[in-house]
């Protein structure tokens, strides 16, 4: 597999402490890590950006940076008052213009405190990424009843739950394997000189 060549960014949508988006979206990240690839959390508890038309910073400089080099991006949100965090928002619009997210393919999580999960957050945030120009994978993952789902150290009380949340990682590689790596593979023939 290519391995080396893929980065994946996870993008988390609560800075509140002790968050359930954090806790869904470290089963993802372990289970990527698991697979020799290289992952970029960026949290936004951790850093400073600006409401939209107000400038930029040096944290959404270096999140441009890290989501541009990144080979697919996973966005995970907690549903708030039926629709997508104010956070995820935020990060978007500091995306620059056009966004460093376009062109890339995103996979979604969400999470939610009610019997349907995420759904009305899912569905604002895959539009909000296609109109951004990203490629929103199908099969994104809602997390109903998150907090049954969780123990406080993040450990996945439900099997299903888990099984789920990991599976992301097959939805983002399977495409990436079809769609991404043959090209990445071709473009380093031709930069070698191989012969074709």
């Amino acid at each position: 597999m290519y391995e080396d060549g893929i980065r994946i960014a996870v993008l988390l949508g609560s800075v509140r402490n002790g968050n359930y988006t954090g806790k869904a979206a470290a089963l993802l990240v372990d289970e990527f890590r698991s697979r020799d690839v290289h992952v970029d959390v960026i949290d936004p508890a951790d850093m400073e950006l600006p409401p939209p038309g107000t400038g930029s910073s040096p944290d959404a400089e270096r999140m441009q940076e890290i989501v541009g080099q990144a080979t697919a991006l996973v966005f995970c949100t907690p549903e708030y008052h039926g629709g997508l965090s104010s956070v995820i928002k935020l990060m978007i619009e500091n995306m620059g213009f056009p966004s460093a997210m376009s062109g890339k393919p995103v996979a979604l999580l969400g999470v939610a405190a009610g019997q349907i999960g995420a759904i009305k957050s899912l569905e604002m945030l895959r539009s909000i990424c296609s109109h951004v120009g990203c490629l929103v994978l199908p099969g994104p993952i809602s997390v109903a009843g998150v907090q049954q789902a969780f123990a406080e150290d993040g450990t996945a009380l439900e099997e299903g739950v888990e099984k789920n949340v990991r599976g992301l990682a097959d939805t983002v590689m399977n495409y990436l394997d079809r769609h991404v790596c043959p090209r990445m593979a071709l473009e380093a023939m031709v930069r070698e000189g191989a012969a074709l």
